[in-house]
């Protein structure tokens, strides 16, 4: 029998210092969202910022969260139930970090009679931090525990057009009624330094110019390229002026190099040359969570205003949208046909 198992980031079981701190513990303890060595990343994350970081990302958890819970739990579970409904196979939701283990789907999925599983991160483009540590992980579960069981994956879906044509869709209305100077596209930041060790050739990511332009193979796992191809493919969709938009990267740590530019900064610039109304969206998200609602919405609102700016638009994720919820189903059932 086949399965569906879904897979999202994470959160917190509650917004309580020790529940952060420890589902900051598990996330960046992950040697592929700070790629150091083991006694690095331990001195870095133990010692300093489970001693600083915890109290401060409690409060803004706390600024988000709904009475059901972690708006990207609550979000992913009605996504869930939605695919379900439309699907005739088993279908588990696992998240990456936190108690809805990935444990706990396959172990689900199994339990039911599931032998050959299509996984499904949900991110739309590859990175170390996001969508190769879903698929290790799934993979190590598997060896482990799972042995019998066949997995396959949903690849990024940055450019597949299906997927755009709903992003775009949704972007054009949430705008329909708004007069706006300025499109900007904030992706999550990830370090430099994860986008060479991803690149296959070992000759292509920041060592080619104008590398994310030029075809090369490495643009399969390279999350600056992918990100920047969904922004042209959404322009070039909802035919928006080159000069109307601009890409940036948020979330960032300190004393290494990341990608820019920096949407704190990119918003202050934007206010200050005169782009005073602002549409903000976050395409690197599927759902709604803290960076989306709480650095996005809410924080970055606060920094374009105290620039200049005079409005401010935050574009909602896909989150449980019925019609993301049906492209997850149509996607699996090509996957079982096949």
């Amino acid at each position: 029998m086949k399965g569906l198992l879904m897979i999202n980031l994470g959160s917190p079981d509650s917004t309580s210092i020790p529940d952060v701190k420890k589902y900051l513990d598990e996330f960046l303890m992950d040697e592929r969202v700070i790629g150091k060595s083991y006694l690095f990343r331990w001195i870095l994350v133990k010692l300093v910022i489970l001693n600083i970081r915890p109290r401060k990302s409690a409060q803004a958890y706390k600024k988000i969260w709904w009475k059901e819970g972690s708006p990207l739990i609550v979000l992913s579970k009605r996504l869930f139930e939605k695919v379900t409904k439309l699907l005739d196979i088993p279908v588990a939701l696992s998240m990456r970090y936190g108690s809805i283990s990935i444990n706990k789907g396959l172990k689900e999925l199994t339990q039911k009679g599931v032998k050959d599983i299509l996984v499904m991160p949900l991110y739309p483009h590859y990175a170390m931090s996001s969508y190769e540590t879903v698929t290790e992980k799934v993979k190590e579960e598997v060896v482990n525990n799972f042995p019998d069981i066949e997995l396959n994956f949903v690849p990024p879906f940055y450019k597949n057009q299906q997927y755009i044509d709903l992003l775009s869709s949704k972007i054009e209305e949430s705008i329909k009624d708004i007069k706006y100077d300025h499109i900007l596209f904030s992706y999550h930041g990830i370090p430099i330094s994860h986008l060479k060790i991803s690149d296959p050739t070992n000759s292509h990511c920041y060592k080619t110019k104008d590398c994310c332009n030029v075809s090369s193979n490495a643009h399969a796992t390279c999350y600056k390229h992918q990100v920047l191809e969904t922004t042209n493919k959404v322009i070039e969709k909802l035919n928006i002026d080159k000069t109307k938009f601009s890409n940036s990267f948020q979330s960032r740590l300190p004393n290494e190099a990341w990608l820019k530019p920096y949407t704190d900064s990119e918003l202050e610039r934007l206010a200050k040359s005169g782009k005073k109304r602002l549409v903000i969206v976050t395409p690197a998200f599927v759902t709604d969570c803290l960076e989306t609602l709480e650095e996005i919405a809410m924080e970055g609102k606060e920094d374009f205003i105290e620039a200049g700016g005079t409005h401010y638009n935050y574009v909602p994720c896909l989150n449980d949208d019925d019609n993301w919820a049906e492209l997850i189903s149509n996607w699996t059932k090509d996957y079982i046909r096949n």
